[in-house]
């Protein structure tokens, strides 16, 4: 099963993923900043990062910088979310595989997670 794990400061955008993607059968982590991402790395291997932008403590790229330097984790693909445009965003970060922007809709988060994840029942990526 593969697993998700969701950076998020917004609880209520961190729980309606964790429910879109568990329905679709991945199991899914959550943390409530970059820092907290880290600390849950350190103790399970997720498959795909859901990562907003803006967040307290250590945001989006922090998280990407800090990823991009550990050997263990810069392997993982890192969907990078944000209401600015992606042209903003791309000035002060790089390393994601995409951008979604917000708000956004269900059926992009399904269509962005089976891109770079194999469901259980054996579609996607």
């Amino acid at each position: 099963m593969s697993t998700v794990l969701v950076v998020e400061d917004e609880f209520g955008i961190a729980d309606l993923f964790d429910a879109i993607l568990s329905d679709e059968g991945y199991r899914v982590l959550t943390a409530i900043n970059g820092q907290h991402a880290l600390e849950v790395l350190a103790k399970e291997r997720a498959d795909l990062i859901f990562t907003d932008f803006m967040m307290p403590v250590l945001d989006g790229p922090g998280l990407l910088r800090a990823m991009a330097d550990d050997p263990a984790l810069r392997g993982i693909p890192v969907v990078l979310m944000s209401s600015l445009p992606e042209t903003t965003v791309a000035k002060r970060c790089s390393g994601y595989v995409s951008f979604m922007r917000k708000p956004f809709n269900v059926s992009n988060v399904i269509e962005t997670a089976a891109r770079f994840l194999v469901r259980p029942d054996g579609t996607g990526a």
